[in-house]
């Protein structure tokens, strides 16, 4: 059951991943289509929320042809720069635009799925915040990591510090598997679908040590 579950869930992991590149280059298709430079285009690709520097990264290095290490700078770039205006700017538009139901109900919601998305970040604080960006998931990231960290209320330059390095760990996994291709994916799908079943397989340890 173990092992099914290993392989199940590795192959969800190299699903998601290819849906982030196929987004990353109907994207770059359309920039490039309007004249966008290539780097200007990777660098607004890895700003999108979702794709970030994980769509961004094989875009440059395959579709575009870059070399490895200007995709790697431009899209490092990119992810960053909406982390600087979320985390000054997320509590002043919660005020500004709270009083307003729609947006009341959108931030109550997007507050709530951070916070239950954000169980590593309490665990393990600045290392966690680093480590929930680091891993190229859909649900984690530099944008919800920024999220999260205004939700609990960590520090700027903490928050800042700890996405950067995460940031920069994620551009290594992304560019280590755009490089090696489709077995660099595997083991690294093999990889973090391991990580999330000993997580899952823990959990439910803990809910029976407690009776649940």
């Amino acid at each position: 059951m173990r092992k099914a579950a290993l392989i199940f869930l590795a192959l969800t992991v190299l699903a998601m991943g290819k849906q982030h590149i196929s987004t990353g280059e109907r994207v770059a298709g359309r920039l490039e289509q309007r004249g966008f430079p290539r780097e200007l285009a990777v660098t607004a690709i890895a700003m999108l929320p979702i794709v970030e520097l994980r769509g961004a990264v094989p875009v440059g290095i395959n579709l575009f042809k870059m070399p490895w290490h200007q995709a790697v700078l431009f899209s490092i770039i990119g992810n960053m720069i909406p982390i600087f205006l979320i985390l000054i700017l997320l509590d002043r538009i919660t005020v500004w635009l709270g009083h307003i139901r729609f947006f009341k109900r959108f931030f109550d919601w997007l507050f709530a799925r951070t916070r239950k998305k954000s169980g590593l970040i309490k665990r393990y604080e600045f290392w966690g915040l680093v480590l929930f960006v680091a891993i190229p998931l859909p649900v984690t990231g530099a944008w919800t990591g920024s999220v999260a960290a205004v939700v609990m209320g960590v520090p700027y330059w903490r928050s800042m510090l700890a996405i950067f390095i995460g940031v920069l760990i994620a551009s290594a996994i992304v560019t280590t598997l755009s490089l090696m291709g489709i077995w660099g994916a595997v083991i690294a799908g093999i990889a973090i679908a391991g990580l999330i079943a000993n997580a899952i397989i823990s959990g439910l340890r803990r809910r029976r040590s407690l009776g649940i």
